[in-house]
């Protein structure tokens, strides 16, 4: 039997310094759906450093004109009839 390591799980504040972004960004990416995957755990929010470098990466781009990359949204509420209209979301 192959045991696989621990997937390394951090909390909210240990997380935002892993990103460089403050704690209450990622609480309100949770809200509006904007953010990193996440897990809870009783009461608590847990996020896998793979999950939030996974996340980070859909941000990389080569120049500011590159539109072939993913878009990482703003922790603020999305219009989704504006991003029907780009084709963004799928149904």
């Amino acid at each position: 039997m192959t045991t696989q390591p621990a997937q390394r799980l951090l909390r909210t504040p240990d997380a935002a310094i892993l990103l460089g972004l403050s704690a209450r960004t990622l609480e309100k990416h949770r809200c509006y759906g904007t953010g990193p995957a996440y897990r809870k755990l009783g009461g608590r929010v847990v996020y896998s450093v793979d999950d939030l470098l996974s996340w980070a990466d859909q941000g990389v781009r080569r120049s500011t004109s590159d539109t072939t990359a993913s878009v990482v949204h703003p922790a603020k509420r999305i219009d989704t009839s504006v991003l029907e209209r780009k084709g963004a979301v799928r149904r």
